[in-house]
């Protein structure tokens, strides 16, 4: 089977870097893994992404070595094992809250006698291999996103479930819960403490800490501080951020009345 290069990079004490996709269109995804990013995430909870776009973007990622990672829309089986099937090598599932959502997570997500994912893995024993029905349970990575107060409150039974292997923090939900303002980086101090008190549980129970980030400065400082899977922008933000660039030096150059000559 098709190595996850994500564990490994884990097992070596590495932390990886995601790019973040939200636009629907698989050449922009593929435009994305070539550019190095060790994982890229497609996201179908929120923004414009639906499934059958979903298949193409994952099939884009497949011309590189990066890693595809889907974030479902909720925690139900229905979705999770489609995006297994479609060769997702990791699943992020939001609004983790208590101990049964993280074994669902784990069931929905691993064979017989494991769990109870449905056999029919259509595509990812393209991406995969023959042998991916046999290694599968021990390949996919499972991330349980902690974002609500309720999360908070049973952390240590979250981390504790068998199967989980890493978590994923939104920071601006869990701000919102906490009574704080939505941001990535720059968090209020309630927010920054939870923050650091799930990294140091994740730690405790052997369990991978991740984070959506806003800018790489941030990004870095975090795995400065443990975090092995670090979101640094989305495909959409970083074009809009781009062309941002462009037009401001191309307005900031111009000389008023300055219309050009020539034909087009």
């Amino acid at each position: 089977m098709r190595e996850n290069r994500l564990r490994t990079m884990w097992k070596n004490g590495e932390a990886a870097v995601n790019g973040w996709l939200a636009i629907p269109n698989s050449f922009s995804a593929e435009t994305m893994a070539h550019q190095g990013w060790d994982t890229l995430t497609i996201d179908l909870q929120h923004g414009v992404v639906d499934y059958q776009a979903m298949v193409g973007m994952l099939q884009a990622i497949s011309t590189t070595p990066t890693v595809p990672v889907v974030r479902v829309p909720w925690l139900e089986p229905g979705i999770l094992m489609k995006t297994l099937d479609a060769g997702a090598y990791g699943v992020i599932c939001p609004m983790v809250s208590t101990r049964e959502d993280a074994q669902k997570l784990v069931a929905y997500t691993s064979y017989a006698p494991r769990g109870t994912r449905s056999f029919g893995p259509i595509r990812a024993l393209l991406y995969g291999g023959a042998d991916y029905p046999q290694y599968a349970n021990d390949t996919i990575v499972r991330f349980a996103m902690i974002e609500t107060a309720q999360a908070l409150d049973n952390l240590d039974d979250i981390l504790s479930v068998e199967g989980l292997d890493a978590i994923y923090i939104g920071p601006s939900d869990l701000s919102l819960a906490l009574g704080c303002k939505p941001t990535f980086d720059e968090v209020d101090p309630k927010a920054a403490q939870a923050i650091d008190h799930i990294l140091a549980r994740a730690k405790h129970h052997g369990v991978v800490a991740g984070i959506h980030n806003g800018a790489p400065e941030a990004a870095l400082a975090r795995i400065a501080k443990g975090f092995q899977f670090v979101t640094v922008g989305s495909d959409a933000r970083l074009m809009a951020a781009g062309a941002q660039a462009v037009v401001g030096k191309m307005k900031a150059g111009r000389t008023p009345g300055d219309a050009g000559s020539g034909s087009y």
